[in-house]
């Protein structure tokens, strides 16, 4: 049986939830990425959209909260985790955009 955490989450359950808001927090930040700076050449050498990336790292932290994840309980290799997934579907997401040539 899966145990419980103080805040009622399963460590499974506390596993799953942060690795799926990292990865839909990459896809958005890709996407908010090809939105606001566009998918030229010009902004594939732009190096602000990584300011939208860290701009969506931090922002997972009170929105882990909100939905029961004791992010008091985080280590390093917590938060190290939560950044490299957002970065991997970010720079998937945007490296498609910019590829495609997709316009908004």
């Amino acid at each position: 049986m899966a145990t419980q955490t103080a805040t009622g989450l399963s460590d499974h359950m506390r596993g799953v939830t942060v690795t799926t808001l990292a990865c839909l927090a990459g896809v958005a930040a890709g996407l908010v990425s090809g939105f606001l700076f566009g998918t030229t050449v010009a902004a594939a050498r732009d190096v602000q959209s990584v300011l939208v990336l860290g701009a969506f790292v931090l922002a997972q932290f009170p929105l882990l909260r909100l939905v029961g994840v004791d992010v008091e309980e985080f280590g390093p290799k917590d938060y190290i985790y939560v950044a490299f997934m957002t970065f991997t579907l970010w720079f998937i997401t945007y490296a498609i955009l910019l590829s495609a040539g997709v316009t908004f």
